[in-house]
């Protein structure tokens, strides 16, 4: 069991640092060793802040990110998520298995029908601050309650909102993560829904991941991950609601 959340966080943080969405492979893992949606969610946090710590430090080794110059939305990602991890641990457990499925479907499909977004920068169609507000209270929000997806969600608006490349974008998306992933892991743990064993087994596999994803995000952008990427958010909803129904 150990290997395989180990492996499972190796491959998510691998994608989570090139094209976000890596929860669709770790949260997917806990759920099927049978840790409960709250736990899981919790468990998930701590874990991908390991992947997207690493993913971030090499972007701004890079270039590609400057914290000092994104600290209003830092902030507001962080505030937001706090609320919505604190949200999330207030629903019934049984509920979060019908809405996870729906967001994920969600997710997929809109990554699905946007597949030239990133390709060159292009000019923005708001004011920096004003997309922060809005982005960093909604995404942060969505990170702390669910999470899943929440990169992809962060790239596409930093593409298609402000213009950056997809490689910009990205490292951007991994800034805003590690924020609500932060305030989200001492949320879940002061609600005891972090199983830090299974969470420290996956963070070394995410920072592995987390490494190797950042090094080739760089160097050769996501082309290659697109179809993995989309392909594995899929089968998460099918197995979910195989689950859940069968």
């Amino acid at each position: 069991m150990y290997i395989f959340l180990f492996v499972a966080a190796l491959f998510a943080g691998l994608i989570d640092a090139i094209a976000g969405g890596g929860g669709m492979i770790a949260l997917p893992a806990l759920l099927s060793v049978g840790v409960p949606p709250q736990a899981a969610l919790g468990t998930n946090k701590f874990q991908s802040m390991f992947g997207t710590f690493t993913a971030a430090m090499h972007y701004r080794r890079s270039g590609l990110v400057r914290f000092r110059e994104e600290r209003m939305g830092i902030i507001i990602t962080l505030v937001f998520a706090g609320i919505g991890a604190w949200t999330v641990q207030q629903i019934d457990s049984r509920i979060l298995g019908y809405i996870i499925p729906v967001l994920l479907f969600c997710i997929a499909l809109y990554t699905l029908v946007t597949p030239s977004l990133g390709l060159l920068h292009s000019k923005a169609k708001i004011g920096k601050e004003t997309f922060f507000l809005l982005a960093g209270s909604l995404l942060g929000f969505y990170d702390g309650f669910f999470g899943p997806g929440v990169g992809s969600f962060w790239a596409i608006l930093l593409m298609s909102l402000l213009g950056y490349e997809i490689r910009k974008a990205t490292a951007h998306t991994k800034v805003m993560n590690l924020s609500s992933n932060i305030i989200s892991v001492i949320v879940f743990s002061l609600g005891g829904s972090v199983l830090f064993l299974y969470g420290i087994v996956m963070a070394i596999g995410q920072i592995i991941g987390a490494r190797i994803g950042a090094h080739f995000a760089v160097k050769k952008g996501i082309t290659i991950i697109r179809p993995v990427y989309i392909t594995v958010v899929f089968a998460t909803v099918v197995k979910l609601l195989y689950d859940r129904f069968f």
